[in-house]
């Protein structure tokens, strides 16, 4: 017998019953329902992006999601938040005793971590990722610097206030 089981997340898994299909997540906003019968799921409706998705095969919403571009990165606004993000971490982490005389090498570090980042990958809102963070926290414990994942964790909120908030501005300001 078929059970319903309603999920609200921040992701789904789409999949298929055959095995040659592959699996996708895909971001949704509001709920999601799905059929479990043996062991394999089926979405029988969903809302992805606030539009409704009335159709019963999951091959409809991957299509859709792929669709999506995302823009490219803008190299004057990574160098303009590379700074900002640079002038926040020497201010931030010298009032801690964790880093010593280390901190401005641990801020060379995640600048040059975040800089790269900003300048190959980010493309606005939706695509600010964990993995620069972990990196910064990484590659400063593999040096044999002190604080890192506190260094990341300044990081990672500075970006999470930040970064999509000046991205939306400085296109905003672009389009004037």
């Amino acid at each position: 017998m078929a059970s319903a089981i309603s999920l609200v997340s921040s992701s789904i898994l789409l999949s298929s019953s055959s095995s040659s299909s592959p699996s996708v997540y895909l971001p949704i906003s509001n709920s999601v329902n799905w059929v479990s019968s043996s062991s394999s799921y089926t979405c029988i409706s969903t809302w992805v992006s606030s539009k409704r998705c009335s159709s019963r095969n999951p091959q409809n919403l991957i299509c859709r999601a792929a669709e999506y571009k995302f823009p490219d990165p803008i190299p004057e606004f990574a160098d303009a938040e590379t700074e900002k993000f640079r002038d926040h971490l020497l201010k931030k982490l010298p009032k801690k005793d964790v880093y010593g005389d280390s901190v401005e090498e641990i801020v060379g570090i995640c600048t040059e971590i975040l800089n790269e980042f900003l300048h190959a990958e980010y493309g606005g809102p939706g695509t600010l990722l964990v993995v620069p963070f972990i990196d910064m926290a990484d590659t400063i414990n593999d040096r044999g610097l002190p604080g890192g994942p506190q260094a990341a964790r300044a990081a990672v909120k500075w970006a999470q206030s930040h970064v999509d908030n000046d991205w939306k501005e400085w296109n905003s300001g672009k389009k004037k």
